[in-house]
């Protein structure tokens, strides 16, 4: 059982009926975290309002475990409570979106770039965080492409799609779920489906495994071209079209020439040794923690979380994501 859960449950346990088999029922959901952590970032596109989430869904599970009558399972059950929690937690939010999604035409890599801190922009999964199902068997459930696309659906939408063709429930499980009908549960699936197949990803059929020789072979190679500062052996690494982003700025940048451009004008780094880069993988693909040296104390710390697209092809699409800490992801935050 988390920490965090244990002083939840102390601050509550005089408001809710205690019956003795809080702790058993507590322990046995405490397999489905996260699992429940994906689901809920699936459906908000954050890792924090995913962690509010889901202690919300243990805390009200907690609370009434004692209705609790076992005519579904407790993981249903619990996933019950999370997606309700979800929609709550939506009305009236804002979605959370990539650069690309806002709908401008690419930048000019010569031009200013513009920092929209007033954006909710959509934020990385670490790996670690997400279902062992999801690692194993199917990583395009929290790609940021297929995330970024579910941003575009209203939250029922997002959410029947996601129970219906992410975790195969039936249509009538669903409904009950949102206490709503199963042929409203099929209105909304297929109107769901019809809006991603407008914005969905295309690249996601074609991407390595992040743990592949290939994938391994370009992330090495693309943080030696960081590191040494040789910004033009990134044009050998990326695709054709590959795109480049990197929430808070709301510029995207599609091209190698102009992504090299991009690099070079923009970057604080002005020499080899400046950034330092750590492989690790966010959302089922490959990525690397960015360092950058600060001139005051010469310690390296930390700046962006790039995660990259990769094919057969090479690298399609980088989201390079201002983080100040790498906490999340289990790294320091300055080396």
């Amino acid at each position: 059982m988390s920490v965090m859960l244990r002083t939840l449950l102390h601050v509550t346990v005089l408001t809710a009926p205690p019956d003795g088999g809080s702790d058993a029922f507590l322990a046995d959901a405490e397999q489905y975290r996260r699992e429940l952590l994906a689901h809920c970032y699936r459906m908000t596109g954050s890792l924090h309002d995913a962690e509010d989430l889901v202690q919300e869904t243990f805390l009200r599970a907690w609370k009434s475990h004692h209705k609790f009558e076992g005519k579904a399972s407790v993981r249903t059950w619990l996933y019950k409570i999370a997606t309700n929690a979800c929609l709550t937690a939506l009305d009236g939010r804002q979605r959370r979106p990539l650069p690309t999604g806002l709908g401008a035409p690419s930048s000019d890599p010569t031009d200013d770039i513009v920092a929209r801190e007033e954006v909710p922009w959509l934020e990385p999964l670490p790996d670690d965080a997400a279902d062992p199902s999801t690692i194993v068997g199917s990583r395009e459930s929290v790609r940021l492409a297929f995330v970024a696309a579910l941003q575009h659906l209203p939250p029922r939408q997002r959410a029947v799609l996601l129970l219906r063709e992410v975790l195969q429930w039936r249509a009538a499980e669903v409904a009950e779920v949102l206490n709503t009908s199963t042929a409203a549960v099929n209105s909304l699936l297929q109107r769901a489906r019809a809006q991603l197949d407008q914005v969905g990803p295309s690249e996601d059929d074609e991407l390595v495994p992040p743990e592949s020789p290939e994938a391994q072979e370009l992330l090495t190679r693309y943080i030696d071209a960081f590191e040494s500062y040789d910004i033009d052996k990134l044009v050998e690494l990326f695709t054709a079209d590959a795109v480049w982003e990197m929430p808070p700025f709301d510029g995207w940048y599609q091209g190698p020439q102009n992504i090299v451009t991009l690099s070079k004008t923009h970057c604080p780094a002005e020499r080899p040794g400046d950034m330092r880069l750590i492989p690790t993988t966010a959302n089922g693909q490959p990525a690397g923690a960015m360092y950058l040296r600060n001139p005051e104390t010469g310690t390296h710390e930390a700046f962006q979380m790039h995660v990259l697209a990769i094919g057969p092809g090479g690298i399609s699409h980088v989201v390079a994501f201002h983080m100040p800490s790498f906490a999340p992801f289990g790294l320091p935050d300055s080396l």
